[in-house]
């Protein structure tokens, strides 16, 4: 029984080191590009921005 749970337990710190290998990479990506600066619409910026976009509603 002992053996069982030992083969198990390295199994599963197996599948969870490749899982982590493999996804890590990707949530670090995903996490740079959500943590990116955000351009914030006030301003002349924001004029600009609704006269473009009634012109091509137009």
């Amino acid at each position: 029984m002992s053996a069982t749970l030992l083969q198990s337990a390295a199994s599963g710190l197996r599948i969870a080191l490749f899982a982590a290998l493999m996804l890590g990479p990707l949530t670090a990506l995903g996490f740079a590009k959500a943590e990116g600066p955000v351009i914030g619409k006030g301003g002349a910026g924001f004029v600009l921005f609704v006269s473009l976009q009634r012109q091509s509603m137009s």
